[in-house]
């Protein structure tokens, strides 16, 4: 291959080692970043700083003030600052589920509670970073947006893609046949019929214009417009993103604080009928687990009585309240278990006799006799009235049932029914499933099952069912307690059951199971409040049944909840004298001791009002010592006082009408004071009874106080049983908070002395319980914990702000509350651990801090500072206030403000005076009044206190608890840093926004104090980083992102100029670290996550000073020339110095560009092939620059291409990066080797394809061989710069550097890119094009059936199909490629020199993680396949277009310097590289107006000097000239009719190319296999049309030469077409074959084209002996030209050496007589005509005869092989020769057989 590259002309004769030492000469020192490589800039005066280290960075907030910008307006205005509205301090009011809110209804409250109603309503305080979302953590590459960009992108034709239309094909077919034919007839070579066809074939469109002589300027104009019209304008949207994880720098959003619910169930009781109906039942559901033995809802009331039998209670009952009637209950189920039972109880009205007698009617009568036993029906029915009409308001327990909620969830997801009707009997416990299908709830739609863990207990998508219950068990009355119960549950689930002894009551109750709805209408909750969405109040309501959740559920409050829960369980009366046997509990809630005290805060049950004074339990007839399974709920009033009491009053109910016998009489008394020591009193209470009303003021003592005068049953022993449990979030019930927030409350109400308990604590005394509470915080239960979470964590903020003044000394919590926090915070992230997110914070920490946590007012008493207080509208506070107010006054408003605001002095002040002016202004000032509220509290606490309370900062106070802590508070503060620095950021903000000062200068925001500790505060964090990464490697990662978090956060607030300086001081610790790490690599990726985080941030651009100028400009007024080449924004005589720097990391560079030289130098570095173990991070270091650019690339705001230039500036080093890698970047040129070719003619015509990208000779120079190698591009600069082979990036990896590479090319500036390129030397103009020739390769189009094919998989065996598929996973994306790379070992790396046998070593492991891969997502549909090719068919266009103008720009370097011509060859080679692949048809009309553009203004470059090159654009073209695509066959011809009158207007003779046109022909025809004649007749056709036209040359002897180079061409092409007709007849084919290679014998190249394309046939059908025989006669073909050329004595003196080898070979000496010359231009120009050539073609006739198995033949070809290495010295070649002979000769010994084959035909 003799292109001649610029280091070719040098070196192309020398040996190995002086081609190593020159290159190595030139390319010294680190090969970093072409830092020697001849670029000369004004560096001289930096100091150069190793890009180990960090550079100081600008000072940014300085920089914009001294520096204004050229541009006042227009689109870069924006990149300058932040915009004004960047961060937003918003009031949202939170959500409320219910229609009113729920807040206790009494007015006066006490401090405690008024907190929790505030904690629980007040508005979320939120800020907002308004442009968050297009930082890179939101990258819409990484999320499914991107299908949405690709909306409405034009398909590209491929060729590949396009099968040949059905009709018109087969017409041509035939049409053909027809035409080959009349060949047959006519002799070969009749003009006449050649002519005959042609003239009948039509014309492609012609090129309008092409003939005319435009300068060549004015059509690069064109064909730039041209390129740059439609182009699709973000390039990452065509380009998949890498396959990360979760990105590091995304956070999400927390979310909202809400009220916890668990699995939620819709239970509707549809109908409930007993055999008899003589009197109303009432029923009540609850939820019971088995396990853990333990009811976890309260109980649902519900009542299917006909209206006739509520008539017969109606002088008992009040009219019902409509929450009363509802039917339908949703329960939350939070733990769902194979344990949880629903339980049906069953009561009726007390009546005389035991449940047992009472229950005996139900289970003989049946319905079906009802006539039959009519009159003992009436009987009992007027018995029943009469019960009712006298003891209607007690009742009794009757029967009860149970379901196993479970079955029935798993049965019913089961059954493919839309729902389920399921019936459940005693006979078969477990259920005998009768399925009918109900018509009430057949349309409901089915729940798609999408379970997780246990599928049994999944409630949220079974399939409704109906459940019908036919069976009752009667209560048995000593045996109603939960115990009893639990008992029977567990007995239920065993075969044999005790309770399938039981004679059932048979009935039957229909009720409906299914998942509640999201939003159901007509809710009521808990507390009776209506839900959002109740249309209409008169509409039967459904009831949210509270849950007991069976464990601990970690959620903190959020509404205000206020029950209790009163369980009467046992009373024992049998030591009680007199007669007290039918006994019922009245149960009061009392708040005095008058019996009017009783409040109505009663939960009614079904049927009745909505709230009562009492509530009585049912009576078990005749005994003496009953248990009750009663549960009376309780609305709790907010504020208790301590007469506030339960009171049980126990009655004697006698059933039997007697005389004078009333109706009730009371037998015992006994209460529970519900406040103990200020705590609320609950739990298990064993309470003596009083056989007496209590005397006065008993309430406030406990009835276990023996009260004297007093009698008790039993000897004041305790005999009845009670339990009392409170659902509150007013409440906590935990003793240690109880007294923290008492003795917090009381500082605010400066109430002394304290009770806590039975402490009475004094002023004096506070100082140290308050501390001891604070840390006695530990001790407590985490449930209450976090419950309470909000509100505790805000009490402990407000100690540190706001220090409490003790006895007129103010008292410093600050370090106490910080501890407190830690440790809390700690608890919880210890102990929920499932509530983290991939950053370890934890949910409910988070949320507080997003919404929860603002500053505290920092005056008692007075509303928090959101507007106005707890209600209000919201308040958004935008930055943008300054529009309000004229600038200066803003000026002078916050200078006057620092003198006098304790915000700004730090320090408290006293003076009144002061205080007034403050308060005063800021009343004033305010246009939105935000502080109102303080003038008025102002006086009064002067009164209370004598002084102003100090008032501090959170943020500063935080940041220096932070600094001076130590031991394990400092520990627990680091595990948790997150946590800390999100308050700091948060409690800035709001100081800022407080304070107006959102707008004011950054510099000035906050005090140098806080700095200091905030800069300190960094560094530690950073050397526990640095010193502790290899210990603590899950913490260390965790401070890592808190901490790189933090500061990207500080960026949006503080002095950006400083955070840099954090950043720096961190790089520091981290830099010094790694020279003393045997294996950087980990402490490497922390600090490029570290660096992703910060550059996460929403204005990276901005930040990074995109519009500055790498040195100040001459003058600060901007020059003329800047001002109106807005597109380049540089003024021209700073220009050339400074072109450098901008390409470079040179100091400059990374100072003013801080953030994007951090990322740029992290990539330098970390791909630097001589990195020590960094090869681990190639793709984490990649995918970050990926990442950030697919990011700008998305970004509304840069969507300008001048912004988008500006933004691309930021990455021009970049390129000068990429190009350095070169010799380790995966090559995708490989795979082009491996089409499935002939094996021999690898080597030949596909020379360009191979992907060598090393002129041939030089590379031979450096193997120290003479034999033609594939090599790698750049490998030879690659064995040259180091000795040792480098890593190569994965395909991936080097896709994405790719893609990144092509951005930068796209959107920067052509006119800084066209000076770089100037500046830069023809060595590093090289690496370029071989990068650009790489991309080619890499994103070339797979084409459809390629993604079809990696759909199906079904993969055919053969080799061919294993290259194309490994090609097809080669180039797609994913780790997969690194395991087929695997699997090949290191073949890629060993060229080897025959491409035999390279892929026999492959072997195709099926195991293979791909495989799996790939057939998880198997089938994908047609249109998604379509969608693929699509978005990849765009991508190859525009990748290839962007190549394409870089090429552009190239050669307009060139021919501004005149002097780098001899870098065309290598923009020819990607070029035709280019035209090789698969392209669509809009790409090549570009690509072929670029080529005739070259071709115009350097034509000597193709005739002259890349003469090899020369064939391959006619290859090319010819190629092109046969497509299906009308467009693209139009281009070609032109392109091809062009390169011939170029060719002729140089000499009057166009044999070059008549020549090379007339090979690539043969070689066209004979290999492709999917060639077309009908479509190469019509172009030949469209070149005779332009010939005909071209007037310019009418008179010359052109015209008459194309007409008869077509003519010619159009008969090789008839010949063909026979050869096509014999596809399938091997034997004919090749007789078809050596005929018209016997045609060609006069033009040895072409007879040598042909001798190949033999030999390929016979090889691809294992002929190996034939095959061997074609070589040998190109081998003679080769000498007998050689023996002419040059007269050397160690080569064979032309065919007649060959005659050993086979007679026939003397055929080839006949050229020898003939006319040609192997002197004329144009004649014996391939490679094969070459010594090397000569050699290689032996070598593999050798290879050949061996496989063959004729070893006789081998010595033959041998003995004429070895004197040419002798001649050459060539130890080597010599030593693998005789290695062959002798295991030929070994062979031949083995067979023992002669050599029999004689002389062979060439067949």
């Amino acid at each position: 291959m003799a292109e001649r590259r610029a280091f070719a002309q040098k070196i192309s004769r020398t040996v190995a080692a002086e081609v190593r030492k020159q290159i190595s000469g030139q390319y010294s020192g680190s090969p970093q970043l072409l830092k020697n490589l001849n670029i000369v800039g004004n560096i001289s005066h930096h100091t150069t700083v190793p890009l180990t280290e960090a550079v100081d960075p600008v000072d940014l907030e300085d920089y914009l003030i001294t520096h204004p910008l050229a541009v006042d307006s227009g689109p870069l205005r924006d990149l300058i600052e932040f915009p004004p509205d960047d961060i937003e301090v918003v009031y949202s009011p939170r959500d409320c589920r219910t229609l009113v809110s729920a807040v206790p209804e009494e007015s006066e409250m006490d401090p405690h509670v008024r907190d929790c109603i505030r904690s629980y309503t007040e508005d979320w305080a939120i800020v907002i970073r308004k442009y968050h979302k297009l930082g890179t953590g939101f990258n819409p590459n990484t999320l499914d947006k991107q299908k949405e960009r690709q909306k409405g992108l034009p398909k590209q034709v491929f060729e590949s893609d396009e099968a040949p239309d059905g009709n018109n094909y087969q017409d041509d077919q035939d049409d053909l046949k027809r035409r080959s034919m009349s060949i047959d007839d006519t002799p070969r070579g009749s003009w006449a019929c050649s002519i005959f066809d042609l003239k009948n074939s039509l014309p492609d469109a012609l090129l309008p214009n092409l003939l005319d002589r435009t300068p060549n300027e004015e059509i690069d104009h064109q064909n730039d417009d041209q390129r740059k019209s439609n182009r699709h304008k973000e390039l990452f949207a065509l380009h998949p993103s890498p396959d990360e994880e979760e990105p590091i720098e995304r956070l999400s959003v927390p979310d909202v604080p809400k009220e916890h619910f668990g699995q939620r169930l819709l239970v509707k009781c549809l109908s409930l009928k007993f055999e008899i109906e003589i009197e109303p039942i009432f029923a009540s559901l609850a939820l019971y687990d088995v396990k853990e033995k333990k009811k976890i809802s309260e109980n649902f009331y519900f009542d299917l009585n006909s209206e006739q039998m509520k008539g017969l209670l109606r002088p008992h009952v009040p009219p019902a309240a409509i929450t009363t009637l509802a039917r339908s209950a949703i329960f939350s189920i939070t733990y769902p278990s194979q344990d949880v039972f629903l339980v049906i109880k069953l009561e009726k009205v007390l009546q005389q006799g035991d449940i047992g007698e009472c229950a005996e009617p139900y289970m003989i009568f049946k319905e079906a006799d009802a006539t039959k036993n009519k009159e003992k029906l009436e009987k009992l029915k007027s018995q029943a009235d009469q019960f009712c009409q006298r003891l209607g308001k007690y009742r009794m327990p009757f029967a009860w049932t149970a379901i196993h909620l479970m079955n029935i969830v798993s049965s019913a997801g089961s059954l493919e029914r839309d729902s389920t009707e399921v019936e459940i009997s005693t006979g078969e416990r477990k259920g005998s499933w009768s399925e009918r299908r109900n018509s009430s709830i057949v349309g409901r739609r089915s729940l798609e099952r999408t379970t997780s863990g246990d599928d049994a207990c999944n409630l949220t998508s079974f399939r409704p069912a109906t459940l019908t219950v036919t069976n009752f068990f009667k209560q048995e009355g000593d045996r109603l307690s939960d115990e009893d119960l639990y008992k029977f549950l567990a007995d239920m689930r065993r075969p044999s059951s005790v309770l399938r002894r039981l004679r059932p009551i048979t009935a039957q109750l229909k009720i409906d199971i299914s998942p509640a709805p999201e939003n159901p209408h007509y809710c009521l909750t808990p507390e009776l409040l209506q839900v959002k969405l109740y249309p209409d109040s008169r509409v039967r309501p459904t009831r949210e049944i509270l849950e007991f959740p069976a464990r601990d559920v970690y959620v903190p409050n959020t509404t205000y909840r206020n029950l209790l829960y009163i369980y009467p369980q046992s009373l024992n009366f049998a030591n009680r004298q007199g007669s007290a046997r039918n006994i019922t509990v009245k149960v009061q809630f009392m708040y005095g001791e008058d019996p009017s005290n009783a409040m109505p805060v009663i939960f009614g049950k079904s049927s009745c009002s909505e709230f009562s004074k009492e509530a009585y339990t049912a009576v078990v007839y005749h005994n003496r010592s009953p248990d009750f399974h009663e549960e009376i709920k309780v609305k709790l009033p907010a504020t208790l006082t301590d007469h506030h009491h339960l009171l049980f009053t126990f009655y004697h109910v006698s059933c039997q009408q007697k005389q004078n016998t009333p109706l009730e009489t009371p037998v015992g008394y006994t209460w529970i004071p519900m406040l103990q020591n200020g705590r609320l009193k609950t739990g298990q209470f064993c309470l003596p009874v009083s056989l007496e009303k209590p005397p006065q003021a008993y309430s406030v003592l406990s009835p276990e106080v023996p009260l004297p005068g007093m009698k008790w049953v039993d000897n004041h022993k305790g005999v009845f049983n009670v339990e009392v449990v409170a659902v509150s979030s007013i409440h906590t019930q935990d003793p240690y908070l109880d007294k923290f927030f008492a003795l917090v409350n009381a500082l605010d109400e400066h109430m002394f002395p304290v009770r806590i308990g039975d402490m009475r604590i004094m002023e004096n005394n506070l100082e140290n319980e308050l501390k001891s509470s604070i840390s006695a915080l530990n001790s407590s239960q985490l449930e209450p914990v976090v419950r309470f979470l909000h509100l505790l964590l805000d009490k402990l903020i407000l100690l540190v702000v706001r220090p409490p003044v003790i006895a007129g000394q103010i008292v410093n919590l600050g370090q106490a509350s910080f501890e407190a926090m830690a440790s809390i915070i700690n608890r919880l992230h210890k102990n929920l651990e499932g509530n983290h997110d991939q950053h370890g914070r934890n949910s409910l920490l988070a949320s507080y801090i997003h919404y929860v946590f603002r500053l505290p007012n920092t005056y008692p008493n007075s509303s928090s500072p959101g507007p106005g207080g707890l209600g209000g509208s919201v308040h958004y506070a935008t930055m943008a206030r300054s529009a309000v107010r004229p600038a200066s006054l803003n000026l002078n408003r916050s200078r006057s403000l620092s003198n006098s605001n304790p915000d700004i002095s730090g320090t408290p002040t006293s003076p009144d005076d002061e205080v007034r002016s403050i308060i005063g202004s800021k009343a004033v000032d305010r246009s939105c009044n935000r502080m109102s509220s303080h003038t008025e509290t102002s006086s009064f606490l002067q009164t209370l206190t004598g002084r102003l309370p100090t008032k501090k900062l959170f943020h500063e106070e935080l940041a220096l608890q932070w600094v001076v802590c130590s031991g394990s508070v400092r520990e627990s503060a680091l595990q948790q840093a997150w946590f800390f620095f999100e308050l700091m950021v948060k409690s800035m903000v709001h100081h800022l926004y407080f304070n107006d000062k959102l707008d004011a200068p950054r510099k000035s925001r906050f005090p140098e104090r806080f700095m200091d500790d905030i800069a300190a505060l960094v560094s530690t964090i950073a050397s526990d980083i640095v010193s502790r990464f290899q210990k603590d490697t899950e913490m260390v990662e965790r401070l890592n992102t808190s901490l790189a978090f933090f500061l990207n956060d500080l960026l949006s607030v503080m002095d950006r100029g400083f955070v840099f300086s954090l950043i720096k001081s961190c790089y520091k610790q981290v830099s010094s670290k790694l020279y003393s790490l045997p294996n950087p690599s980990i402490l490497v990726s922390l600090r490029l996550d570290f660096l992703r985080i910060i550059c996460s941030h929403e204005h990276y651009v901005t930040l990074n000073l995109p519009c500055s100028l790498l040195t100040p400009p001459a003058s600060p007024s901007p020059s003329v020339s800047s001002a109106t080449s807005q597109s380049s924004g540089f003024s021209t005589n700073v220009q050339d110095q400074k072109i450098a720097n901008m390409f470079e990391l040179s100091v400059p560079f990374r100072q003013q560009h801080y953030l994007a030289g951090l990322v740029l130098t992290e990539l330098a570095v970390i791909l630097d092939p001589d990195a020590e173990g960094l090869f681990g991070l190639h793709k984490k270091v990649i995918n970050m620059v990926h990442n950030l650019l697919s990011s700008h690339d998305s970004d509304p705001r840069y969507s300008d291409p001048q912004i988008k230039a500006r933004v691309a500036m930021l990455y021009l080093p970049l390129i000068g990066i990429i190009m350095e890698t070169v010799p380790q970047l995966y090559d995708f040129t490989e795979t082009h080797n491996q089409r499935g070719r002939p094996i021999c003619i690898a080597t030949d015509d596909y020379e360009s394809e191979s992907g060598s990208m090393i002129s041939q000779t030089v590379a031979m120079a450096i193997a120290g061989t003479s034999v033609p190698q594939l090599t790698r591009p750049g490998s030879f600069l690659l064995t040259s710069t180091s000795g040792r082979q480098h890593t190569t990036f994965s395909a991936e990896s080097s896709r994405s550097l790719l893609i990144c590479l092509l951005w930068v090319l796209k959107n920067a500036d052509e006119t800084v890119l066209q000076k770089w390129f100037t500046d830069l030397s023809v060595l590093q103009l090289n690496r370029l094009l071989d990068l650009l020739y790489l991309c080619v390769s890499c994103f070339e189009y797979k084409g459809k059936k390629v993604f079809e094919r990696m759909n199906s998989l079904t993969f055919k065996k053969s080799k061919d199909m294993r290259a194309k598929l490994e090609e097809a996973i080669l180039g797609s994306i994913g780790a997969r490629q690194e395991m087929v790379r695997r699997s090949r070992g290191q073949l890629e790396r060993s060229p080897s020199g025959s491409a035999f046998g390279s892929q026999e070593n492959l072997r195709w492991r099926k195991d293979m993680t791909h495989w799996r891969q790939n057939t998880e997502k198997l089938d994908k549909s047609r249109a998604e396949i379509e969608h693929e090719a699509l978005i990849d068919g765009n991508l190859a266009t525009e990748a290839n277009l962007i190549i394409l103008d870089t090429l552009e720009i190239v050669v307009q370097t060139v021919s501004v310097t005149e002097s780098k011509e001899s870098i065309l060859g290598g923009v020819l080679k990607v070029l035709l590289h280019s035209m090789a692949c698969n392209q669509s048809a809009v790409y090549l009309q570009h690509c072929f107006a670029t080529q005739r553009a070259l071709v115009s203004k350097f034509p000597e470059l193709l005739f002259e000097e890349e003469t090899e090159q020369c064939a391959d654009l006619c290859l090319r073209l010819l190629r092109h000239c046969s497509s299906s695509i009308s467009t693209i066959r139009s281009h070609a011809s032109a392109s091809l009719y062009l390169l011939m009158r170029q060719n002729f207007e140089i000499g009057n003779n166009f044999a070059r190319v008549k020549m090379q046109v007339t090979m690539s022909l043969s070689s066209l025809v004979g290999t492709s296999q999917n060639f077309n004649e009908e479509f190469l007749r019509r172009s030949l056709k469209t070149i005779l049309t332009y010939a005909e036209e071209d007037l310019e040359l009418r008179e010359t002897t052109f015209p008459d030469q194309v007409q008869d180079l077509v003519f010619n061409l159009h008969m090789i092409l008839s010949d063909t077409v026979k050869m096509k007709e014999h596809q399938e007849d091997p034997e004919m084919l090749i007789d078809l074959m050596y005929r018209i290679a016997k045609g060609y014998q006069t033009s040895p190249d072409l007879r040598l084209t042909w001798l190949q394309n033999m030999a390929g046939k016979h090889s691809e059908r294992s002929n190996h002996a034939e095959a061997a025989q074609c070589l040998v006669h190109s081998a003679a073909l080769v000498a007998e030209y050689l023996s002419m050329l040059e007269d050397r004595k160690y080569l064979p003196v032309g065919c007649v050496t060959f005659q050993n080898i086979s007679s026939n070979v003397l055929e080839e000496s006949a050229v020898s007589d003939d006319v040609v010359s192997p002197d004329e231009e144009g004649i014996c120009s391939g490679k094969y005509f070459t010594e090397s050539g000569l050699v290689g073609l032996l070598e593999q006739a050798a290879a050949s005869f061996s496989m063959a198995g004729m070893y006789e033949a081998v010595n033959e070809v041998y003995k004429v092989l070895i004197p040419i290495h002798e001649a050459n010295r060539d130890a080597k070649k010599l030593s693998t020769i005789h290695g062959k002979l002798q295991e030929a000769f070994s062979k031949i010994v083995h067979q023992s057989t002669g050599w029999e084959v004689g002389n062979v035909l060439v067949s």
